[in-house]
Order: structure tokens, then sequence, then C-alpha cells
């Protein structure tokens, strides 16, 4: 019988094979798999292997392999790479669950194509290799378990901070309204006040509702019918003109705006990109809303001019709770999930949404949708 190459050989040798079985598995995940390239995860995978083998090919007495088995180990190879590949998961929203299932599908295709392999099979390699995979997956889940405790601590203090200003201004309004005296025209007037605060908390209510089924992996909901992107951001523009009268929104459409989409979250998409342009752009300054149809696709694109958003500020800004410096009239109203409201839904629609900034040419956030 032929002699069966040790495990660590064995990996190097049919690398290809392996990244490619767990590629194959990994793009399964919805809806995070339509996040990842097929670069990026047959990259981390690879990173993953490279530090497989590296373990498996240092020395280890009987006595650290022992302690190893139990996890005592003084020797942490696998941590660095376990913790790495968490937070390359985590920054694509895969749960634990589905980081635990890539862990149990890249063990299986590598002791499957192994065993399929002729000559003995090498038992000291194989024990090791189990070790550094689990290795791995324990690192994996300690980074997770930080990674939620931070986001829930952030959560809570954001939504917090972000509940106080619109509840203290109904407290304030409700309290002007009982005392005695003022005319009809001042009790409007604050009714309108207390109404708008009570709207932009329902807004915060529905948005973390929003980003709750999206983190609990149900994705984001869509309910396509025959629309018109056109008359959906007109009507969004109709509605911020009148609640921001002293701004120059200006609204422009061209060409066949018509496809099957859910209108109700396009037009979620349409207010959150313009009330972000409303809240970056410098004051005395319009925001350009555009509609464009083309053959295949229609393309919405919201401009201001304002502070401009570095490249590293964009790698991060469609994450929830991530908000640029804002300095415009309306800075400091958001909870910081308007932006990943709006990739959620385009994402769920098929589409594409990018973000541009330079001093010389202002922001401009382009999402284009295909028809169907």
């Amino acid at each position: 019988m032929p002699d069966r190459q040790p495990l660590a050989n064995f990996i190097r040798t049919h690398h290809v094979e392996i990244i490619n079985q767990f590629e194959a598995f990994a793009t399964t995940f919805e809806p995070v798999a339509a996040l990842m390239t097929s670069v990026e995860l047959r990259d981390h995978a690879d990173e993953l292997l490279t530090a497989i083998v590296d373990d498996l090919a240092a020395h280890q007495s009987a006595a650290e392999q022992a302690l190893k088995s139990q996890g005592l180990g003084q020797v942490h190879a696998m941590q660095a790479s376990g913790s790495l590949h968490a937070d390359a998961r985590i920054e694509h929203r895969f749960s634990p669950e589905q980081v635990i299932a890539e862990f149990r599908a890249l063990r299986a295709s590598v002791l499957r194509l192994y065993e399929d392999s002729a000559g003995p099979i090498d038992m000291p390699g194989v024990r090791r290799f189990n070790e550094a995979i689990d290795e791995a997956l324990t690192a994996s889940m300690v980074r997770f378990t930080e990674s939620t405790d931070r986001y829930r601590d952030q959560f809570i203090g954001v939504l917090g901070h972000d509940l106080r200003t619109p509840l203290g201004a109904i407290a304030a309004g409700a309290s002007l309204l009982t005392m005695p005296g003022g005319d009809d025209a001042q009790r409007a007037r604050i009714g309108g006040l207390i109404l708008k605060s009570a709207l932009r908390m329902g807004d915060l209510i529905a948005n973390l509702m929003d980003l709750t089924r999206f983190r609990l992996g149900s994705g984001m909901f869509v309910e396509r019918a025959p629309a018109d992107l056109g008359d959906i951001c007109q009507s969004v523009v109709l509605e911020l003109r009148l609640s921001h009268p002293d701004v120059q929104l200006l609204y422009m459409a061209e060409g066949d705006l018509r496809g099957s989409w859910d209108a109700s979250r396009l037009a979620q998409v349409a207010a959150n990109l313009i009330g972000n342009a409303l809240e970056h752009r410098t004051p005395g300054t319009p925001v350009r809303v555009t509609a464009k149809g083309a053959d295949e696709h229609v393309t919405l694109s919201v401009h201001n001019t304002g502070p401009t958003i570095t490249p590293a500020e964009r790698t991060s800004i469609f994450e929830p709770m991530v908000r640029h410096a804002p300095s415009g009239p309306e800075a400091g109203q958001g909870i910081g999930l308007g932006l990943f409201i709006v990739r959620s839904i385009v994402i769920a629609h098929g589409g594409t949404v990018e973000v541009t900034s330079s001093d010389a040419e202002g922001t401009t956030f382009d999402v284009v949708l295909p028809r169907t």
C-alpha cells in the first residue's frame, strides 16, 4: 500500500480543492453571501488553512500536546487567526452559528478528502488538526462575544441619547399646554412640535426594528409590485420641503423610472439619503436629488456640499450606529441607522449603493436598482 502523505503536506497539496469546497458552502449563507466577494471568502479561508498547516508543522512535545488537547496549552498558535477570521465575518454580518458551520465544513472537507487518499492515516496529524480547528473556533467565538457586548453597550448608549431629545421636546410641549393662557396659534404651534417629535421617535423605533430583523438573520423583507421611482422621489421631496421650508431642495427626473420594487421601502431609501444630505450640508447650500432611467436599471443620486467623507470613513459609513462628524443644521438628530437601512433595502432589491466625496465636488450617494 502506498504511503499516505502527512496531513500537513496533504493540505498543502490539495489547498485549492479544499478552498473550492469551502467557498461553495460559504456562499449558501443568505443574506451575508451577497456582501462578500469570492476573493474575500477564499482569502480568509486561505489564511486559516495556512495557519493550521504552520501549526501542524511546529514541534510539539507529548506534554504540550496533552495540555493543548485540554485547552490548557501555553502556545496559542491559532488564536490570532481565529480572531481575525471572526473580525472579517462580523464585518460582513455572519452570525455565530454560520461561523461555527464554516469551521465544521472546513474540518469535514479536509478530513473527507484525506480519508479518500491512499495509505495509512496520519493519526497524530489528524489529532493536531482537530485541536487547531477547535482553538481557532474558540478564539472566533470569544471575539464574537466581545463584539456583541460592545455592540450592546453602544446600542443602548446611542439609543438613550437620541431618544432623549424628542422625548424632552414632547415633555416640554405638554407642560406648556397645561399652563393657563396662550392663544390658539401658540397651542397649535406647540402641538405641531409635539407631533414632529413623536413622529421622530416613531422613525427611530421603526429603524431599530429593521436593524433587529437584519441582525437576527431575517434579512430585509421587500414586497415587489409595479412602481415608479419618479413618483416615489417626488412624494418624499415634497414632504421634506414642507418640514424644511428654508432649504433649497432640488429634484430632477429623467427617462423611464418604472420597475418592480417595494415602493414604501424605496421611499425609505430616498428619505434616509435626503435626510442625511440635509444633516451634513453646508448651511445655505442646496441638496440635489436626481432620478435617471436607463435600459435595465434606474439610478437615484443625492448630492450635497459639506464636510468630505474620508476614505477611512467610507469603509464603515453603511454600518449601524456609525456617523461621520456632522456639522450641518440637522446635526445629531439620527441614531446612525439611516445608511445601514439604505444599504440593506438596496441589497434586498439586488442593487448597489456607493458614495463619492471630495472637497471640490461635494458628496454624492448613488443607488442603482435593476428594474426587475
